[in-house]
């Protein structure tokens, strides 16, 4: 196995995915909130709760820039912060029901892109491509 020409097809995937990731969000989010804004809220949909720090590490920018879009997008009331109970000094970030329903509306938009990409794949190349993705799920991007 050449590793190299795996890892320059793993670049040309990633670099892949973030365009097809670009044009299926396009028109999904808001005009209310600046692509970074729609970035951190798509995070957090997916993984909250989640921390300050853990957000800031994902998309990386500053602790400072962070907080600040954080506190924006807590103004537009799409996000909340929680205390932890055990650790006071810990806060945990979740959406609020008014951005739970904004992602919801954005994921479904996407969804549908997503659906006319594959509208035309057989079932058996669907469920390699699911198998595929699990097994990309599993060793590389766990």
């Amino acid at each position: 196995m050449d590793k190299k020409a795996l890892f320059q097809k793993f670049v040309a995937f990633t670099a892949a995915m973030h365009d097809i990731t670009s044009n299926m969000t396009r028109d999904a989010k808001s005009e209310d909130i600046t692509p970074l804004q729609y970035k951190m809220l798509e995070y957090i949909t997916i993984n909250q709760p989640v921390t300050l720090s853990e957000i800031s590490e994902c998309m990386h920018i500053s602790m400072p820039n962070t907080s600040r879009e954080l506190r924006k997008l807590s103004e537009k009331q799409l996000c909340d912060r929680v205390t932890d109970e055990a650790d006071r000094r810990k806060q945990y970030i979740r959406l609020s029901p008014q951005g739970e329903k904004m992602m919801t509306e954005a994921f479904r938009h996407v969804e549908s892109r997503f659906a006319e990409r594959i509208a035309h794949i057989s079932e058996e190349e669907l469920q390699e491509i699911e198998r595929a993705l699990d097994l990309l799920h599993r060793k590389v991007f766990y």
